[in-house]
This record gives structure tokens, C-alpha cells and sequence, in this order.
């Protein structure tokens, strides 16, 4: 799965390499500690163009009456995707791409929980699969929620979580925001092994209150 995860990455710099229209209201950048319920910059695809816009991270089904009538559905398998009622009709049509620096995931030593850092081992933007939603509450309030679809995780990746994001790749891109005709479902795959790069970092991560650059940080032996 994935419950926290970073983007460094300027606005800018991610709205040139999707060709998106930016909003106007995106969330500030450097964040470290992304967390569920919290707004993320997601690209969807909308009146012949890309929009880069922020959602609430924490998908919110139709039928729920608040953003909280529910679980928080912050991450969607891909192997029921198109299956669950909550996710089918935006795995249909409402797809978006999600850009990350990294994110983290936990062991365990004892009691003690030990967090990780994930990247590509290119160096290269991490770019989630995702599914997005636009919910109406009471007196016409409209939040507009993603989720990020995982996958069961391959090679050494799986020795650390059994779930993994699904990562679209740049030639996918277009597919799976539903610009390209059908068989999105082919982007849905887990990283292969040698894809991704994990170190430990410091357990100041734990809490969800942390930020700062120092999150990242390779910790020290």
C-alpha cells in the first residue's frame, strides 16, 4: 500500500513534462510527509486538455453522505478494481496520474516501527496511477478525491511491502488518462525489481505532524 509519500518537485517543472494547465490553487511544494485526507496535484485529462489541479487524497464514494461516512479509501487494488463499487466507475472514466518524489513504507523491530524511503532507482519522477472522483454534499459543497491504485509487489520490493503503487510509465501516460483509446488496464502492473531504490530513514516520519527535507535523509549507520 501506500500511506505517505513526498513531491519536491517544483509545479512548473511537472506542469512541462505533462503538458498540463495548471490550477491555481496547488498545494505548497516541497512537501515530505503527504498524508491521507490532505490535498495532492493530480493530472487529469478534461475538455481536450491536461489539468493540473489539486484533490483531496482519501477517495469519496457517491453514496457517502460526508467525506467521513466511511473507510478511508486512500489506495485501490488493482486486481478488483474494476470490480468494487466504490472504484468501477472511475477506473471506467475518471483516471489521473499522480506524481511523487518517493514514498514510505514500515517494518518492524520489535515494537519499534521502522520507516523507508522509496524512489525510483533512476532518479526519475514516480508517477502514480490513480483514480479520481468529484463528490457532492450537502448545500452544493464539491470535493474533488483520488485514490492510488497498488499492485502485489515483485522482487526485493516484496520483502519490505507485499503492496506497491502502480508507477505509469511516460508512453502510458496518454492510455491511462483515457486520451488513447481503450486497454488501460495494461498500465496497471507493479514495478519490476531493479525499478525502485528503498533506504531507511529516521523514525521522525512516524508522526504524521513531521516535515522538512530532513525526512528524507538516508539515515545514518
Amino acid at each position: 500500500m501506500c500511506g505517505r509519500f513526498a513531491i519536491t518537485l517544483p509545479d512548473d517543472a511537472m506542469t512541462q513534462l505533462f503538458d498540463a494547465v495548471p490550477a491555481n490553487d496547488l498545494p505548497p511544494v516541497p512537501r515530505y510527509n503527504i498524508c491521507p485526507t490532505q490535498p495532492v496535484s493530480v493530472v487529469i485529462a478534461a475538455e481536450g486538455r491536461r489539468r493540473y489541479g489539486p484533490m483531496r487524497w482519501g477517495f469519496i464514494p457517491t453514496w457517502y453522505k460526508t467525506p467521513t461516512d466511511g473507510p478511508l479509501l486512500f489506495n485501490a487494488r488493482s486486481e478488483t478494481l474494476a470490480e468494487k463499487s466504490a472504484f468501477r466507475e472511475a477506473a471506467r472514466r475518471r483516471r489521473c496520474l499522480i506524481p511523487a518524489s518517493g514514498f514510505y513504507e514500515w517494518t518492524r523491530e520489535g515494537e519499534t516501527r521502522l520507516p523507508w524511503f522509496i524512489t525510483r532507482a533512476d532518479g526519475a519522477p514516480m508517477v502514480f496511477a490513480g483514480i479520481w472522483q468529484s463528490w457532492e454534499g450537502p448545500e452544493g459543497v464539491r470535493v474533488a478525491s483520488c485514490a492510488i491504485v497498488t499492485a502485489a509487489a515483485k522482487g526485493e520490493m516484496a520483502a519490505l511491502h507485499d503492496r506497491v503503487p502502480v508507477l505509469v510509465a511516460p508512453e502510458n501516460w496518454a492510455l491511462w488518462l483515457g486520451e488513447k483509446g481503450h486497454g488501460a488496464a495494461r498500465a496497471m502492473v507493479a514495478p519490476e525489481d531493479g525499478v525502485l531504490a528503498f533506504r531507511r530513514v529516521g523514525t521522525a516520519v512516524n508522526s504524521n505532524r513531521a516535515e522538512g527535507p530532513d525526512l528524507i535523509e538516508p539515515l545514518e549507520s
